[in-house]
């Protein structure tokens, strides 16, 4: 059994780690041990935004504070490779999700004008085959609009996705 697999089925009771392929556990370990100065298993996390980094991640400081609050649940300053790991496929699925989100509001968008209208709105939820009523249709587009200028802007979309998020 090769490392990456040996770590794959030892976190894979971890978030969406069994998502991960072993190439990607391979990577991110060589990359954790990297910061892993002295070799005892544990990063600070002062060093998590450099590791992602190396990765090709750009998180923001506002996600890395968030993702370091959440995953240094001890409070001990250190994060040790599973609660790597598991940061690391989180921000992969976060990143995916993102990339959906952009995808639907383009189909939305029908004129691309970074907008939705309304009309537009209406248009491809029946064209899709939606049989929602005009009452659900209107309920969804007054709570998407949360600025109430009659146009749902890709901040008001993703907001109501992620907001409706299972």
């Amino acid at each position: 059994m090769s490392l990456a697999e040996s770590s794959k089925e030892a976190y894979s009771s971890t978030y969406q780690v069994e998502k991960l392929t072993d190439e990607q556990i391979s990577e991110f370990r060589e990359a954790f041990q990297l910061f892993d100065k002295d070799g005892n298993g544990f990063i600070s996390t002062k060093e998590l935004g450099m590791v992602m980094r190396s990765l090709g991640q750009n998180p923001t400081e506002a996600e890395l504070m968030d993702m370091i609050n959440e995953v240094d649940i001890d409070g001990s300053g250190t994060v040790d490779f599973v609660e790597f790991l598991n940061t690391m496929a989180k921000k992969m699925e976060n990143d995916d999700w993102e990339e959906e989100i952009k995808e639907a509001y383009r189909v939305f968008d029908k004129n691309s004008e970074g907008s939705i209208s309304c009309e537009e709105v209406r248009f491809v939820m029946r064209s899709l085959g939606d049989q929602m009523t005009e009452e659900e249709i209107n309920e969804m587009i007054v709570e998407a609009d949360r600025d109430g200028d009659g146009r749902i802007s890709y901040e008001e979309f993703a907001a109501m996705m992620f907001s409706h998020r299972v």
